[in-house]
């Protein structure tokens, strides 16, 4: 049987999957699952969103969620919650806290088993005043995701880039409602990156 492809991370990435029968939920993570399977591809999709994760979280279930599974491909998805728990709960995570357990967790799935990696850079769009400031927060996280998938020769998937983008010719609402968690067609531009992601040769 082949190893399962496996996300994990935030609301993002969890999307209602916990209520979902087929566990996959109702955001990119089903646009990828339906798209492999038009194409004919058959691995099992595994989802391991929990949403209001940060990286601490993701470390606490990491034997659970991803070392007990064994995935062949390996998605992982954090950050923004990392910036937003510093702006509403006076919860910091700095760059540097971030990086260093994101790298450990990597390494502890590389050694045991090797999968082919996929990053996603965390991203935000900005609905109001109020969430600009998180950008330069943000920004430390993106830096640390990018330097990572450079550093594992994982697969990155430029997503602040690739809404913003998308929020300046929509909206930034059209994106993500509340400037974080996708509309339907916010999730159909995360599905069409990671798609891109993953035909893509590694980062080198």
């Amino acid at each position: 049987m082949t190893a399962p492809v496996l996300f994990i991370g935030d609301s993002i990435t969890d999307a209602g999957r916990r209520d979902d029968p087929e566990g996959l939920g109702h955001g990119y993570v089903r646009l990828v699952a339906e798209g492999l399977a038009r194409r004919g591809d058959r691995r099992t999709i595994v989802n391991r969103g929990i949403g209001g994760d940060r990286i601490g979280d993701l470390a606490a279930r990491w034997q659970q969620d991803v070392m007990d599974i064994a995935p062949s491909v390996l998605t992982v998805y954090v950050g923004v919650n990392d910036t937003w728990r510093r702006f509403d709960s006076g919860l910091p995570t700095s760059a540097q806290h971030f990086e260093a357990v994101y790298r450990g967790l990597l390494e502890e799935a590389r050694a045991a088993f090797n999968p082919r990696l996929i990053l996603v850079e965390p991203f935000v769009v900005p609905v109001d005043e109020s969430q600009q400031e998180w950008l330069d927060d943000l920004a430390g996280k993106r830096d640390a995701v990018a330097s990572l998938a450079t550093e594992f020769h994982a697969a990155f998937v430029p997503l602040h880039r690739i809404l913003t983008v998308a929020a300046a010719h929509h909206g930034a609402a059209a994106i993500a409602e509340d400037g974080v968690h996708p509309t339907p067609l916010g999730a159909e531009l995360i599905a069409e990156a990671w798609e891109a992601a993953e035909g893509a040769e590694p980062a080198h």
